[in-house]
């Protein structure tokens, strides 16, 4: 719950109050083991989930198997805070390494939204940055060159760590190249070769599970990001 506080707090102020009820609103923490399904397409959930810690993803399938990772998660995230309008799912939400997820009833996302007016549109303005970044992201898919993608989702990566009070330039990326792959739209041995060719540039090292940045400017020029889409300004609203 602090990290999701210190996110939401970057882009508008919070009550001391608001804070208090949004923690008392999560219920107790659990785990979920790497590989399990918090949301399967077609589910209805009563709760939107918040990310602790650990990845997650949103995914759909294909009927032979394949997948496309369409959203990656991190902590003090809500994975799907669109559910408590959506209802029924159109996708799934998978734990890519072991979580520690809490939920928010639905019944007091209601109460949110009738009593606490601003701490709603604090959290209607994370599912808008949550909806730029799905943006991006097809932007890359369709656009970027293959190092392109890679270097914009560590650029993209290290900005949303450092919201959270995190390490942005050395962080814990436990993915496998396949995972990674399955986000950007690449074999496992094309993730491989530009992960080599980032290597080669001296922008990045990501070995044991771990990213380091090693050059900033030259991993954005390369990426071509612009971090304009996260809102990073604090401005009320």
């Amino acid at each position: 719950m602090n990290a999701l506080i210190q996110k939401l707090e970057r882009r508008a102020r919070l009550l001391d109050e608001e804070k208090a009820f949004l923690a008392d609103a999560c219920q107790p923490p659990r785990k979920v083991s790497a590989g399990e399904d918090i949301i399967r397409p077609g589910d209805t959930p009563q709760a939107s989930t918040l990310l602790i810690e650990g990845y997650t993803a949103r995914y759909g399938t294909f009927d032979d198997g394949r997948r496309q990772l369409t959203a990656l998660h991190i902590r003090g995230d809500f994975v799907d805070l669109h559910s408590f309008l959506l209802r029924t799912m159109d996708h799934g939400i998978t734990a890519l390494t072991p979580c520690t997820i809490a939920q928010v009833p639905h019944t007091t996302l209601k109460v949110i939204t009738e009593q606490w007016p601003h701490l709603a549109r604090v959290l209607w303005l994370d599912t808008l940055v949550d909806g730029a970044i799905h943006r991006q992201w097809l932007v890359s898919l369709g656009r970027r060159p293959a190092l392109g993608r890679l270097a914009h989702l560590f650029c993209e990566l290290s900005v949303r760590f450092s919201l959270v009070g995190l390490d942005d330039r050395c962080f814990s990326f436990p993915l496998t190249q396949s995972t990674v792959g399955d986000m950007l739209g690449l074999s496992t041995v094309h993730v491989n070769r530009v992960a080599q060719e980032l290597r080669a540039e001296g922008v990045i090292t990501w070995r044991g599970g771990r990213v380091q940045i090693e050059d900033w400017a030259g991993l954005t020029r390369i990426a071509e990001f612009d971090p304009m889409y996260l809102q990073l300004a604090s401005d009320p609203v």
